[in-house]
């Protein structure tokens, strides 16, 4: 292995993990096992990277809602103002999402 290869080797740790048994729509899954094919993954892997993908999506939202409120009491203590306050906060969800 030259330095090049070992740069890239990636150390997963093994996380502790639960079976869970659900009920999917068979033409769901049939959808799912075509894309998995297609992408070259298992079916496991391919529903683990879907919910993966999505809850870091979720979990990024509700961190920045969480920011976006810390943010607005923070202003209220220094500004009397709540038109005011909620024209920053506006301005600083108008932002983000550029």
């Amino acid at each position: 292995m030259n330095k090049h290869d070992e740069e890239l080797e990636l150390n997963l740790k093994p996380r502790p993990t639960e079976t869970l048994s659900i009920k999917i729509p068979i033409d769901t899954l049939e959808s799912l096992k075509k894309v998995a094919a297609n992408r070259d993954m298992t079916l496991d892997a391919l529903i683990k990277f879907y919910i993966g993908q999505s809850l870091r999506q979720d979990l990024a939202k509700l961190f920045s809602e969480r920011v976006l409120e810390s943010t607005a009491e923070v202003l209220a203590r220094h500004i009397e103002s709540k038109e005011e306050i909620l024209t920053i906060i506006q301005e600083i969800q108008a932002e983000a999402t550029l």
